[in-house]
């Protein structure tokens, strides 16, 4: 019995969705740039995390970050200024989602690049299977009924 409560406990704990990383403080007292600020944080990255928003993270700098996007939200900034702002102070880093320049466009186009190469590779293989299988039959058929005698005996031999 107490495996199973155990076992409920850890699953519940599991199933549960994080725990809200928005301080109560942090919330602006108005609904609409509130929501504009919870959406800029989803894109912008914790620069301690990496991995996570800063509307996801409960590091320290992140919530720095959510202070300062709602503070300058509260000034009168555009998302835009406010994106432009961040990615002025902290580098394109600090987008989840970079955006397309001649620095980030390896990563934009690496993945298909890499898959365009992969896909010659393969059928660059295939084709040259193809022809030493077509240069072997090709092969064979020019054989004298000698020599097709002699390579069926050499054979037989290799199998025993």
């Amino acid at each position: 019995m107490r495996w199973l409560c155990l076992i409920v406990a850890v699953l519940t704990l599991v199933a549960l969705p994080p725990a809200l990383e928005v301080e109560p403080d942090e919330i602006l007292s108005d609904p609409a740039l509130e929501a504009r600020a919870r959406a800029l944080s989803k894109d912008l990255r914790c620069m301690v995390c990496q991995n996570q928003s800063i509307d996801d993270s409960q590091a320290p700098l992140a919530r720095d970050l959510r202070i300062l996007v709602r503070e300058r939200l509260q000034a009168g900034e555009s998302d835009q200024q406010v994106i432009n702002f961040l990615v002025a102070r902290y580098g394109e880093f600090v987008l989840l989602r970079p955006r397309f320049s001649w620095h980030t466009a390896l990563l934009w186009l690496g993945p298909a690049a890499v898959l365009l190469i992969g896909a010659c590779g393969v059928l660059l293989l295939v084709r040259r299977d193809r022809a030493d299988s077509d240069r072997a039959t090709a092969a064979r058929e020019k054989l004298t009924p000698a020599e097709a005698a002699r390579l069926s005996e050499i054979l037989r031999q290799g199998e025993q």
